[in-house]
């Protein structure tokens, strides 16, 4: 390649986004190193709010392998233990099974519905507004490989339900 940038603009402008302090973003990767998906953590507010909003999709092939089951237990571990946020949220459109199962799967809670919430492919659509408070994680964070979970928490002497 010449002089210029190897990066596509598109992956630029993401990687400048996320340098922003209102922004995170992780890629979630196979064993392999292999890109499964992302997971972003848009419009970060500190203070009383403390708080930010949860955007995630996995791609083809790596879709329905647990990929972002884990890599979004990660996330909220590093966005509560490391960011300090109190609360995260997901809003996502009715009739999306698979991403109500998910944040389900990791101890979100639906609280309610926002008629016409999100522009998305030029139509409003309405949204249902999941959450996840750090003291609802810290009582039951959520654990993919239960597994592991319970031989470390054995060496240490906790059950795997314990902080």
């Amino acid at each position: 390649m010449g002089g210029g940038s190897a990066k596509p603009k598109g992956v630029q402008a993401y990687l400048r986004r996320i340098r922003n302090k209102v922004h995170l973003g992780y890629w979630v990767l196979t064993k392999d190193g292999e890109l499964a998906g992302v997971i972003n953590v848009n419009e970060i507010v500190r203070g009383a709010f403390c708080s930010g909003y949860l955007g995630y999709y996995a791609f083809v092939p790596h879709n329905g392998k647990g990929y972002l089951t884990r890599g979004l237990a990660a996330v909220l571990t590093d966005l509560f233990r490391v960011h300090g946020l109190h609360r995260v949220e997901a809003n996502i459109q009715p009739g999306n099974n698979d991403s109500q199962v998910l944040v389900q799967r990791l101890g979100f809670r639906l609280e309610g519905f926002s008629p016409r919430y999100l522009k998305i492919a030029g139509r409003w659509r309405d949204h249902e507004r999941w959450a996840l408070t750090v003291e609802d994680w810290r009582r039951k964070p959520a654990r993919p490989d239960n597994k592991r979970l319970e031989r470390t928490a054995e060496k240490r002497g906790r059950s795997a339900g314990g902080r």
